[in-house]
């Protein structure tokens, strides 16, 4: 694959959510969503804290894809304020691979599925536009919701590190998991 691709896709469209790029305006949603304690627990980031300049500084960054990663922002269509992030980072042209990730920031925007779409939104944009024959995560082993959800789209055990994190007074597996693109199902 050409390693100066061009990411060109300014949004994604869903049935119940818009994934853009950031604006300054998201500022402060940005800001409680990094904030957000589960959602840092979740991800293995508690320790992380940012200040509002760094934050500000962030999203002017990730307004615009890099050459190896694209940062869509979570926007429910019924709210249009933002909830969280999807992002396909690491992007590897030369083996058409890429790391995946999500996050939702506000604890009453989880379990209605915003994050299950925005994931089959973007695994579809990185195979079918971005040409990407791999797509590749991973999750804590107490994150079981996540887990699901990964599976349900179609990602597949790849294998576990085990001890990965150490957090709230013990070590937790990091499980790997990855999908190809014939076996996304759109």
């Amino acid at each position: 694959m050409n390693s100066s691709k061009k990411i060109e896709k300014t949004e994604i469209v869903g049935d119940r959510i818009l994934l853009r790029y950031a604006k300054q305006e998201d500022l402060a949603d940005y800001t409680a969503f990094l904030e957000d304690k589960e959602m840092l627990y979740l991800t293995g980031s508690t320790a992380v804290s940012f200040t509002p300049e760094q934050n500000a500084a962030w999203l002017e960054r990730i307004a615009q894809p890099g050459k190896d990663r694209v940062d869509f922002m979570i926007v429910p269509k019924d709210s249009g304020r933002l909830i969280g992030e999807v992002v396909l980072n690491d992007i590897d042209w030369d083996n058409s691979s890429a790391n995946i990730r999500i996050a939702i920031g506000q604890a009453q925007a989880r379990g209605k599925g915003y994050g299950q779409e925005a994931m089959r939104r973007m695994v579809e944009y990185g195979f079918r536009e971005l040409g990407l024959h791999r797509i590749h995560l991973g999750v804590y082993s107490f994150n079981p919701r996540a887990l699901h959800v990964y599976e349900k789209i179609g990602f597949k055990h790849e294998g576990v590190e085990r001890d990965a994190l150490y957090q709230d007074g013990k070590y937790h597996d990091m499980i790997r998991m990855s999908m190809l693109e014939h076996e996304f199902k759109a």
